[in-house]
């Protein structure tokens, strides 16, 4: 494997890159190599939570699902917060039951997120997608055992270098989300980021993407 997009809202089907497509269990679409399955916090319908649960935990003994989400929690929506809490717990739940790793969108609301994990005792990979903070909330995420992916804001906001920089090498992950560029370009300014070649940066990631998905693709 050459790239892997551990999360983006777009299928390039690209025979050098892995990537993880973001499904949504009412539109699911079967033709895509790899996805994960979520209910996103934006997209709560409270008359259809169960059915998509039902549908998210039948896909989750299929090969190809890789995780579940992307699923979480966010303060800047009007989404009622125990309405989100209560959907984001029954998707970590069902992850821990099939041992499937959890693609997690998560705005103003980390200190929640990082409760659930340690009342749930979630221990399946907890991954923060699309992260864009400060080298604090970053230490804490890592000091509690998430992962955490890079990718839009990278591009955008050369400030990230100094926390991307910060992340321990066996932490983090790259995406692209819904940037038009593509996860090359994420990973060539990472690997600059950090002082070291793309094929080093491209070594690091296989051995992120084994260490948590438990699969050789």
């Amino acid at each position: 494997m050459e790239f892997f997009n551990l999360h983006t809202h777009k299928s390039t089907i690209q025979p050098n890159v892995i990537e993880i497509v973001n499904q949504y269990p009412q539109e699911f679409d079967a033709t895509i190599p790899y996805y994960s399955i979520g209910i996103h916090p934006w997209f709560i319908v409270e008359e259809q939570i169960e059915s998509d649960l039902l549908i998210i935990e039948s896909k989750l003994n299929e090969a190809n699902c890789l995780a579940v989400g992307e699923c979480g929690l966010d303060k800047r929506t009007e989404i009622p917060m125990e309405l989100q809490q209560m959907v984001f717990e029954k998707q970590l739940l069902l992850a821990q039951q099939y041992q499937k790793p959890v693609v997690i969108h998560c705005v103003a609301a980390f200190q929640e997120v990082i409760a659930l994990k340690k009342k749930l005792n979630i221990s399946v990979p907890m991954l923060i997608h699309g992260f864009s903070k400060k080298t604090q909330v970053a230490k804490q995420l890592v000091d509690t055992g998430f992962y955490i992916s890079f990718g839009k804001y990278l591009l955008l906001n050369t400030e990230l270098e100094v926390v991307f920089r910060s992340v321990p090498n066996n932490r983090f992950f790259l995406e692209t989300d819904t940037v038009e560029e593509g996860i090359e370009a994420v990973y060539e300014l990472a690997a600059k980021y950090k002082g070291i070649s793309v094929k080093e940066m491209q070594q690091l990631v296989n051995g992120n993407f084994l260490e948590v998905f438990k699969i050789e693709l």
